[in-house]
């Protein structure tokens, strides 16, 4: 049973982006999808607290421009700034905020670094830390004041990264609470893009085809038999994108045991048509 369960949530991590989608973080920087959702988090706050325009640039961990819009009306420089602030955020590893105040109590040199390009020690510059690391920055100019700049942008940062904590979250369920999931059948963990279910089997069920979900199974206990392929016979919608049928016709047979793992992708036809009792199986569905 430890096995099994190491097994599934390794294969329930592999499907985390199965859908396709990019994943936000890759090899310590923010990725272009990221940069996306992490502009959207900002538009979407400026908006929502009548910021009157703006300009956010998102940086990666080596200070690149990686995404870069403005409102319209914002003013001209405001592009310019906010991509000096976001990279100032990444080459200090701290909010700008701190840089700005450093500056307002007398610390007037640090304007004249020779070599620090693109220095803005103006508010509105937040680093994006994940797993200890920066993986990029955000700078956003021309909200209604410096401080709704610095607002946007850590209020921004704040959100994706909470995004990137609940998509990167270890689940551990231990073997009692698996063991009881399968004396009924249940769902175990769900997370983007993926499910696990413990599922099991008395007798045999209807057939089956997932429009949008790819099925896995890992064989945990018992036999059956298993047809795939082939047509459904009486098919019937249950679900939007799911189709049972009574049985499947000129499908492939193939007997399923103890560790066995099935993979069935979308709009494959499926069917238990007879099993030993009890049979239980891990279930990882993914969605492509």
């Amino acid at each position: 049973m430890k096995f099994a369960h190491s097994l599934l949530l390794t294969l329930a991590a592999s499907f985390v982006y199965a859908d396709d989608t990019p994943p936000p973080a890759s090899a310590g920087n923010i990725t272009l999808a990221g940069a996306h959702q992490l502009l959207d988090a900002a538009q979407s706050y400026a908006r929502s607290h009548s910021a009157p325009g703006a300009a956010i640039a998102i940086v990666d961990a080596a200070g690149n421009l990686v995404v870069l819009e403005r409102f319209d009306g914002t003013f001209p420089a405001a592009p310019a700034v906010s991509t000096g602030k976001a990279r100032t955020a990444v080459a200090f590893a701290k909010p700008t905020r701190a840089l700005e105040d450093a500056v307002n109590k007398g610390r007037f040199t640090m304007v004249t670094l020779p070599e620090v390009t693109s220095f803005t020690p103006l508010k509105g510059g937040v680093p994006i830390v994940f797993g200890g690391h920066i993986i990029g920055a955000i700078g956003v100019s021309g909200a209604a004041s410096a401080d709704q700049d610095d607002e946007i942008a850590q209020a921004a940062a704040d959100a994706f990264t909470a995004k990137l904590a609940e998509a990167n979250a270890v689940t551990h369920l231990d073997h009692s609470a698996v063991g009881a999931a399968f004396r009924s059948g249940a769902h175990l963990v769900q997370g983007p893009g993926y499910k696990v279910d413990a599922s099991r089997r008395d007798a045999s069920g209807e057939a089956e085809v997932h429009g949008l979900d790819t099925d896995v199974f890992y064989v945990v206990s018992g036999n059956a038999t298993f047809v795939t392929g082939g047509e459904l016979v009486d098919p019937r919608s249950t679900a939007p994108n799911e189709i049972r049928g009574a049985s499947i016709r000129n499908g492939a047979t193939q007997t399923l045991s103890a560790g066995d793992v099935v993979v069935v992708p979308s709009g494959v036809p499926h069917w238990f048509r007879t099993v030993t009792e009890p049979f239980t199986y891990f279930v990882v569905k993914t969605q492509s």
